[in-house]
């Protein structure tokens, strides 16, 4: 994209009183940015107000230094870039929502945004220690079966889905509420790092832009919309990541949720899912029938024999209890125990109290 190109979307985002809502009925009306700035009062005012009229006859103060620093931003790395709508690397599922982000900055690979196989996990910043773990290990076993995963950065079920995706060798997508130049929270900087070079951050925020309140909800509805699912981990009764999901149900999108115990408060926002209609899943595999993603490449996958080292590396070495390693795995039921009975007769394999398993062997 040109700098003049870039200089009318931004322009047109800056102008006083226009609004993404505005925006899009001037885009509509007359094309490219560029074109919405050829047109007369007399032709705006019957799109706009005629107070925004007259605002677009004049470039805002702030355009040139905004234009400035971005084009600055976008020089210091090749990995940085501007999605408008009318970039053919823009979303498209994006552009089905009634209000789509304008223009999108990408830190990464923007081919993630379209990734063919996408979920949303969302959830508490303060999950539990199961919670937090079953973020980790259903996103590891998604990103292992070929799933990207999309979550928005914040402490807790986020960041944990994002790290088992990226730990599962797995492109995962982080939509933020902040301009791309600062990380929020900063303590998930390494973990930026780590999603940007396998995957991709993206805001519709500009640079500079500071974590307001009023951001997260207007994120999490991209978070929706760029996912074929919503995955809630927990989520207490009134929280964001019951607007992603109710986001998503909107949107048409499958909304998934992990039931939990009755006296823990992260567990009532999914069972109050659940009771609405979201699809109760104790598994990856429950997920991925239910999309019809069982068929993306996978070491793991259902159909492909899981060669048992693979197995005991998704044990690891502590024990572990049968949901937790088939949400590893993405295994169903029945091939699962039947792989464990198989390294049970090796002796890489032994059962203890409690229903828990532990690897014994030293492959």
């Amino acid at each position: 994209m040109s700098r003049d190109e870039l200089a009318a979307w931004l322009r047109l985002l800056l102008t006083p009183g226009v609004g993404p809502e505005h925006a899009r009925r001037l885009l509509s009306a007359f094309g490219l940015p560029e074109a919405v700035f050829e047109q007369s009062i007399d032709a705006l005012s019957a799109v706009v107000s005629g107070r925004i009229a007259q605002s677009l006859q004049t470039p805002p103060d702030d355009l040139e230094p905004q234009l400035e620093r971005l084009m600055a931003w976008l020089a210091a790395s090749p990995d940085r870039h501007v999605l408008t709508l009318a970039d053919p690397r823009f979303p498209p599922d994006l552009l089905q929502m009634a209000d789509p982000p304008l223009l999108l900055y990408v830190q990464g690979l923007p081919e993630a945004l379209s990734h063919p196989r996408r979920l949303a996990i969302v959830g508490s910043r303060n999950p539990t220690p199961q919670g937090e773990t079953n973020a980790r290990q259903f996103a590891f076993a998604l990103g292992q079966a070929g799933v990207c995963v999309v979550s928005g950065l914040a402490l807790g079920v986020d960041g944990a889905a994002h790290t088992g995706a990226l730990d599962a060798g797995a492109p995962t997508v982080a939509v933020v509420g902040t301009g791309l130049d600062r990380v929020y929270p900063k303590r998930h900087l390494a973990l930026a790092h780590r999603i940007a070079a396998q995957g991709a951050i993206v805001s519709e925020f500009p640079l500079g832009t500071p974590p307001l309140p009023a951001h997260f909800p207007m994120r999490n509805r991209i978070i929706a919309g760029l996912s074929q699912g919503t995955l809630v981990v927990e989520a207490a009764v009134q929280s964001g990541s019951l607007i992603t999901a109710r986001l998503a149900a909107e949107q048409g999108r499958e909304v998934f949720a992990i039931p939990g115990s009755i006296h823990a408060p992260q567990s009532r926002g999914c069972h109050a899912l659940i009771r609405q209609g979201a699809k109760l899943v104790e598994s990856a595999q429950d997920i991925l029938e239910d999309l019809r993603m069982a068929e993306a490449p996978a070491a793991t996958a259902p159909d492909t024999p899981t060669r048992p080292d693979s197995l005991l590396d998704a044990m690891g070495y502590d024990p572990v209890s049968f949901d937790a390693l088939q949400a590893r795995t993405g295994l169903d039921t029945a091939t699962l125990q039947a792989r464990l009975l198989e390294l049970e007769l090796d002796g890489d394999v032994s059962r203890m109290p409690g229903g828990l398993l532990q690897r014994t062997g030293q492959s």
